[in-house]
């Protein structure tokens, strides 16, 4: 695998909301799955739902619903959800309602002509990545991890550390480039530098944290610069 001569190992992307505008999905499959239990998703909620994983909303959903139905259903019910709606609208024409954040595909590019290694670390399961990938074009990947490749998914650090040592590159040399609070404490568990781009969600500056407002902000220079 080529390394980049200045140093820097690989960049980690997150997916929904970071490199795909999908949060607005997830949403959705929440709020449809929440209004079958009689319940209407707030603000209240978006720290549970958004950047989190499957199992952590489903079970978020099961205690402020009450309800009768048990948390690994409500997790077969946000899939199957979710990969309907991510299906739907990555059909027809050029990838459909997936839609690649401003600045994704030139930074994706610009990185691979560099010679820098890319993954995609994602909490969504192994389907909706692969539909994702399909989308944004696999080639550009070394390698994916999916919600359903590690134990324990985001803000646990595993997602990482299977990313790093697939790749066998030190964590301290890679950049990970999340979009939400829990993304970000994943990588910073592994040992990475963060590129934070926030969505709905704020994120601070912090130490070998940067925060931009948007991907088109960020170039390979500074990437390299963050390792």
């Amino acid at each position: 695998m080529s390394r980049d001569p200045y140093g820097l190992a690989a960049v980690l992307f997150d997916m929904d909301g970071t490199l795909v505008d999908t949060e607005g999905l997830w949403w959705q499959a929440a709020e449809s799955v929440a209004a079958g239990l009689g319940y209407r998703l707030g603000e209240a909620d978006v720290d549970d739902v958004l950047g989190r994983p499957v199992p952590h909303t489903a079970a978020h959903l099961h205690a402020v619903t009450g309800a009768d139905r048990s948390p690994g259903a409500l997790c077969v019910e946000l899939d199957r959800r979710f990969a309907e709606l991510v299906g739907r609208d990555s059909s027809g024409d050029g990838g459909g309602g997936i839609r690649p954040q401003p600045g994704a595909l030139r930074l994706l590019d610009g990185l691979n002509e560099a010679g820098v290694p890319l993954a995609l670390v994602s909490a969504s399961p192994r389907g909706v990545v692969d539909m994702v990938l399909r989308s944004l074009g696999g080639w550009r990947f070394a390698l994916s991890v999916s919600a359903d490749d590690t134990l324990r998914s985001k803000p646990a650090p595993d997602p990482y550390l299977a990313a790093v040592g697939a790749l066998e590159a030190p964590a301290a040399a890679c950049v990970a480039v999340e979009d939400t609070p829990t993304g970000v404490s994943s990588a910073e568990a592994a040992g990475c530098a963060v590129l934070a781009v926030p969505s709905r969600l704020p994120i601070q500056q912090g130490p070998g944290r940067t925060v931009v407002a948007s991907l088109e902000e960020v170039d390979v220079a500074l990437l390299r610069s963050l390792a």
